[in-house]
């Protein structure tokens, strides 16, 4: 359990890091020197770091097992694309940065609310009977997108359900998805949305609620002797987990020129549970780091070919028995507490007067 001290240190190096690598990508794109696959990457890196953190939520803080994941960040992707085309054919919004915003609210209040209408039967379960029904809840949400046709008259959005004949500006073409998209996310809003995520959930951890839902994640019949409201509290974070999940989404999706319901099936979930437990359940900093690292190591090894995904999954399983192997992961903490030490004043010396411990 970290002290009050140590979980400030933690989150200053949490946001010290993304600003540090937010402000060395700037640079790199100021002047030119990123290649243009990696600066196709950026908004991507963003939008995976956010799915990342919100799962964690859900897995590492909450401590229970989500699997559809990916259907919350659908939800999200195409209501963000909707209300942008709304905005623009409609009403004429032509500002890009108050679209994406709006865009990204809309995403995450649709998600939220798919939360809900999930969560509340969903939540009763626990382990693997949750983690089988959150995948199917995602797979229903995947494949009601299929269905839906949205388009844009006057003012007026209409909406038909396996009926691709509507008047006006088609804006989602059920398998075909959304079409038309004009591509308005940027880095900067990226950078700005995991600054977000990581403030509301660290906030989250270190406030009462979090504790209470940490409590209930260790030990369940305990909490509730203690008079906490289990399902509320877990409710809470995911919720919470779906809304943020929402605002990926909609970045990511006005990312895209065209963007297909089958974008978001089974294994993007298992995509960004990878990312967590990679970078540590529980651990946000370490979902940061494993999202960004694993996003781009798929680009960085096309110089393998057709063998790029083999050396990506090999990969993957040396990283995952180094960081479970007791010798590493013991100089691991030797080395993290020495760092500490330093930082804290602890590595024997006093921070009054510089005197010996």
């Amino acid at each position: 359990m970290r002290t009050k001290k140590g979980k400030l240190i933690y989150n200053l190096i949490t946001f010290g890091l993304v600003t540090a690598a937010f402000l060395i990508c700037n640079s790199m794109l100021q002047s030119g020197s990123m290649s243009r696959t990696l600066k196709g990457q950026l908004v991507p890196i963003c939008a995976w770091i956010v799915m990342a953190i919100s799962l964690n939520l859900v897995i590492g803080i909450s401590g229970e097992l989500s699997l559809g994941h990916a259907g919350f960040m659908s939800v999200g992707a195409f209501t963000g694309i909707v209300v942008s085309g709304w905005l623009l054919n409609g009403f004429q919004v032509e500002n890009d940065a108050l679209r994406l915003v709006i865009a990204m609210v809309a995403g995450g209040v649709a998600a939220g609310v798919a939360g809900v209408i999930i969560g509340i039967p969903v939540l009763r379960l626990r382990g693997d009977y949750l983690a089988i029904v959150t995948l199917a809840f995602g797979e229903i949400i995947r494949n009601v997108m299929n269905c839906v046709y949205v388009s844009v008259e006057g003012s007026s959005l209409r909406l038909g359900f396996i009926n691709p004949n509507l008047p006006g500006t088609l804006l989602l073409n059920g398998p075909n998805g959304a079409v038309k998209v004009q591509r308005i996310s940027t880095f900067l809003a990226g950078f700005l949305l995991v600054i977000f995520t990581l403030v509301v959930v660290l906030n989250l951890i270190n406030s009462r609620s979090g504790r209470a839902i940490m409590a209930i994640r260790d030990n369940r019949i305990a909490a509730e002797s203690m008079g906490i409201n289990v399902t509320k509290y877990k409710m809470m974070a995911f919720v919470l987990s779906a809304v943020l999940a929402g605002m990926a989404g909609a970045l990511y999706g006005l990312n895209m020129n065209t963007l297909v319901p089958a974008k978001f099936k089974f294994d993007q979930s298992i995509n960004v549970l990878v990312f967590v437990v990679l970078g540590g359940i529980g651990n946000i900093l370490g979902s940061v780091i494993s999202a960004t690292l694993l996003t781009v190591l798929p680009e960085v090894l096309r110089a393998f070919s057709q063998f790029r995904m083999l050396v990506y999954a090999i990969v993957l399983i040396v990283v995952m028995l180094a960081t479970n192997n007791p010798l590493l992961r013991s100089w691991f903490n030797q080395l993290t507490a020495k760092v500490k030490g330093r930082i804290t004043g602890r590595d024997g010396q006093t921070t009054k007067g510089g005197g010996a411990a």
